[in-house]
């Protein structure tokens, strides 16, 4: 069972904080295992004093949606998604879990070959800028935030590429 180990976790944390750094932006970056709990956590001096909680609830949610279906490659899917469908579902879901279901860009489970590991989320800019880091930093380190195996059924990957174009990220497609 392959997992994250929180060196692996410092190094990528170290990767946006360089990039938020050069984009003079403080965040907050948390990183989960694959079941939501938190292995790394880091708040720049500047950054908001809830952004340590932002990012974490992104992170957990990034796992808690992904590991339920591939439709949720990502933060700003699932929030698109649930806008969409049942904006009430998404309040209620945060609601139970204790405040732990944030759904914004900047989020993204880990995967090492087939196994998603865990999630990270960052908090402190836009949904933009927190994903422009994250995008950042997962080359740097080397990190997935997809499956090696692609087994994303051809009508999901069309309605997840819809969502991305509804939102103008025509650049982006599974």
């Amino acid at each position: 069972m392959a997992k994250l180990t929180a060196v692996e976790c410092r190094a990528f944390i170290q990767a946006v904080v360089e990039k938020a750094e050069e984009m003079r932006v403080p965040i907050s970056v948390a990183v989960v295992g694959p079941e939501g709990h938190l292995i790394a956590l880091e708040r720049m001096d500047d950054a908001g004093f809830i952004t340590p909680d932002i990012a974490r609830g992104k992170a957990y949610t990034a796992c808690a949606f992904r590991a339920m279906s591939p439709r949720f490659p990502d933060g700003l899917v699932i929030q698109q998604w649930f806008k969409e469908r049942n904006p009430q579902m998404m309040m209620n879901a945060s609601i139970f879990t204790n405040g732990q279901i944030v759904a914004s860009g900047g989020c993204a489970p880990v995967f090492k070959g087939d196994e998603m590991v865990g999630a990270y989320g960052i908090s402190g800019g836009t949904s933009g800028q927190d994903e422009e880091m994250a995008i950042y930093a997962r080359a740097k380190v080397g990190w997935a935030h997809l499956s090696e195996t692609d087994t994303t059924p051809p009508d999901v990957k069309e309605h997840i590429n819809e969502i991305y174009a509804r939102m103008g990220l025509k650049d982006r497609a599974l």
